[in-house]
């Protein structure tokens, strides 16, 4: 039988690729999406769409009664730039929702719940090169904490009441098809836009500020697969270091200088500065591997060309 599943956050930047190729997979009736405004969505008119306040737990519950939802994959966050700004609303957002679906699980209203985490759990004293699995954790972001914590209660849940969460920490996301989120990494997405449009792009990070980054074709494939492999397979409850690619932005520069030759590259650093000399600079996901056979598909020079053709593409749509 195929899923009815339910997308928190499908209006999101990744919520809102995951939508379109769940329901590809699964058909548009299968996959209700839902966000707490309708947003300009491409599939909103393609199957099930719900305004949703998922921090209201009985709107939440009534949505899932309603459809018959078996699985949930809650997308809703506050991201690490726009978290910083609004600590409060940040924590009451990210964890006010994954309790409501916890709860959902545990009272056996759902059979599957995907959560995500980030490479913001880890910190300043985390080790920076292939960060292992199990590591000192001390996050030092509004975000951060509260996917560190979120991650404690996944666990506590699968292992307390046989909760069936599956979770992965993404490390930053690259996509042409929604715009950045508020995110640490989003300048690695604003550069391709700058690129094209003016030939030039101001960084907020250093040039040589070196980040887990991840093309956001492989970041869907590794959310589809890790719901979609058997329950003995997953060991992790908290969640997998997923790992794609690490550069800096000056490496990323010179990739689409060999597209744009005329395109040049300055640096201002903000206040994300010191968020990102907080996180790895390269990930070790040898468990995602053994666990569920994970591996990425996208190296750099494949993400740039596929932004730059992207991008251009949607230009000449418009």
């Amino acid at each position: 039988m195929k899923p009815r599943i339910l997308i928190i956050g499908a209006c999101g930047q990744i919520g809102s690729e995951l939508t379109l190729a769940l329901r590809e997979k699964h058909g548009n009736d299968h996959v209700i999406a839902s966000d707490i405004r309708e947003g300009n969505q491409s599939f909103i008119n393609s199957g099930p769409f719900e305004i949703l306040d998922a921090t209201n737990y009985d709107a939440l519950e009534d949505i899932v009664l309603h459809y018959d939802v078996n699985e949930i994959y809650l997308m809703a966050a506050m991201l690490s730039g726009t978290a910083e700004k609004f600590p409060m609303k940040a924590w009451n957002l990210n964890m006010n929702t994954l309790f409501n679906v916890l709860q959902l699980a545990k009272d056996k209203k759902i059979n599957k719940v995907f959560w995500p985490s980030s490479i913001a759990v880890f910190g300043p004293t985390t080790p920076k090169e292939h960060t292992p699995q199990q590591t000192i954790m001390e996050p030092s972001t509004v975000y951060g904490i509260s996917k560190q914590t979120g991650e404690r209660w996944c666990d506590y849940y699968h292992k307390r009441y046989g909760v069936d969460v599956r979770s992965i920490r993404y490390p930053g996301l690259i996509s042409y098809k929604t715009p950045p989120g508020g995110g640490t990494t989003d300048y690695a997405i604003e550069i391709f836009h700058e690129a094209i449009r003016e030939k030039k792009y101001t960084s907020f990070l250093s040039e040589n500020t070196a980040l887990p980054m991840m093309y956001m074709e492989d970041a869907i494939r590794a959310t589809i697969a890790i719901m979609e492999a058997p329950n003995t397979n997953i060991k992790i409850r908290s969640s997998y270091n997923l790992g794609g690619i690490s550069f800096t932005p000056k490496e990323i520069a010179a990739e689409i200088q060999k597209h744009i030759p005329e395109f040049s590259i300055n640096y201002n650093t903000d206040f994300r500065q010191a968020i990102a000399d907080s996180w790895p600079c390269s990930i070790n996901d040898e468990n995602a591997f053994l666990d569920w056979n994970w591996k990425h598909q996208f190296e750099l020079k494949d993400i740039v060309k596929s932004m730059l053709n992207g991008i251009n593409k949607l230009s000449t749509t418009d």
